[in-house]
């Protein structure tokens, strides 16, 4: 079975939280999850295939755990690696800065040579702006998620998104066997 990494930053517990339902959600695969605040770049470096979560804070900025690696993170090659990503925002109390720092962390891993997976729809969002749309502006560059505003749409959401990850990794659930 795959092994991914799930590599996500918090301070409210709300990333961790998505983190461990995606865990739970995706039985194709081995996910096995690590606090970007107490990460190695040999820790993200083992896996071929990693989820990345991020939220974004205030005014579009970087959760601090996630600051306190970028330097790292710059200096590393993600060459021959297949990146998913998904971010928390607030749409309503910061439409203008709606999931910034997925963007970010898009645009870094991308521009080290990743294959980023798992462009989610921007339909039933509503926000003003948002480093993390695609060029098209039909969809964010991972699943992005607002626990302030649309929690009950939260696990809808991921749902789709793990049925996504799955066909986009060309991936199939376990069979079972009959005895």
């Amino acid at each position: 079975m795959q092994r991914i990494g799930l590599i996500y930053g918090t301070d409210t517990g709300n990333t961790e939280e998505i983190a461990y339902l995606l865990q739970e959600k995706i039985d194709w695969a081995v996910v096995e999850i690590h606090n970007i605040a107490s990460c190695a770049p040999e820790d993200i470096a083992q896996y071929q295939t990693l989820i990345l979560g991020i939220p974004t804070w205030d005014f579009g900025g970087i959760q601090a755990d996630w600051e306190d690696f970028w330097p790292i993170l710059e200096d590393m090659s993600f060459a021959n690696k297949t990146i998913a990503l998904y971010g928390l925002g607030d749409q309503l109390g910061y439409g203008y800065y709606f999931l910034d720092a997925l963007g970010l962390l898009h645009d870094a891993v991308r521009d080290r040579g990743a294959t980023v997976i798992g462009y989610y729809s921007t339909e039933g969002y509503d926000f003003e702006e948002s480093r993390a749309l695609t060029t098209d502006g039909r969809h964010f560059v991972g699943l992005g998620l607002d626990e302030d505003r649309q929690h009950e749409l939260t696990e809808k959401r991921v749902d789709q998104w793990v049925r996504q990850l799955q066909k986009e990794l060309n991936r199939k659930k376990p069979q079972t066997r009959r005895a």
